[in-house]
């Protein structure tokens, strides 16, 4: 600070010994010509359009974030609602399924008990006696239809219907001998319940797939 020197007066115009004006300091331009007004406001346009275009963007910037919280918060939702609608068609069908089933097997009780001994002929033509058991209500004409499915497939063993109140209806077991086969409706459809409620919770909210047009591997199961 005390190498600095210190103006304590300063003018604009500075006069000579005789009057005269020695040096006058350039004074703000006060007028403009027209070329100059058009240029100053176009200048002032562009700086205000600039301002304007940066507040625009700004603002679009925003309501793109917006825009995607948005989207952030929906997606769940809509998983939930999809996941709670697979599930609602799950079990429909599986309802519809049952009652079909329940009233083909009213419509046709012998079905199911016929279908089993035409598959299981292989391994029953070495058995000398084939013991049917099953609800009274489906014993009760089984003799006649067994006799007459055994002609057919070729078994020349003997069949004993036994009848027992223990069983659901519509169910029935095949013993003969070196293995045994069994039915039952209820059961069934309660296995097909448990794995068809276990298959969705396991997908849980992620089933669609993430590619489109890609599948999830698909999972087989076998009863015996």
């Amino acid at each position: 600070m005390a190498d600095q020197q210190l103006q304590r007066f300063g003018f604009d115009t500075v006069f000579d010994g005789v009057g005269d004006i020695a040096y006058q300091a350039p004074r703000p331009k006060r007028s403009f010509s027209p070329e100059e007004v058009e240029a100053i406001r176009q200048s002032v346009r562009g700086e205000a359009e600039q301002a304007a275009l940066a507040g625009v963007a700004a603002r679009q910037a925003d309501a793109l974030g917006a825009i995607a919280q948005a989207c952030g918060q929906a997606l769940p939702k809509l998983a939930e609602v999809a996941h709670a609608h697979r599930v609602n068609s799950a079990e429909l069908a599986l309802a519809c399924a049952r009652a079909i089933a329940a009233a083909a097997l009213d419509r046709f009780p012998e079905a199911p008990v016929r279908a089993a001994l035409e598959s299981l002929a292989r391994e029953i033509e070495a058995a000398p006696r084939l013991i049917v058991t099953a609800d009274p209500e489906l014993a009760a004409g089984l003799q006649a239809v067994l006799e007459e499915t055994a002609q057919a497939v070729g078994y020349p063993g003997g069949i004993q219907v036994r009848a027992d109140a223990g069983f659901t209806p519509h169910a029935f077991n095949l013993d003969f001998g070196d293995g045994s086969a069994s039915f039952d409706p209820q059961a069934a459809a309660e296995r097909v319940s448990q794995a068809l409620h276990a298959a969705l919770a396991a997908e849980g909210l992620h089933a669609e797939p993430l590619i489109p047009g890609s599948e999830a591997p698909a999972s087989h199961t076998s009863e015996s």
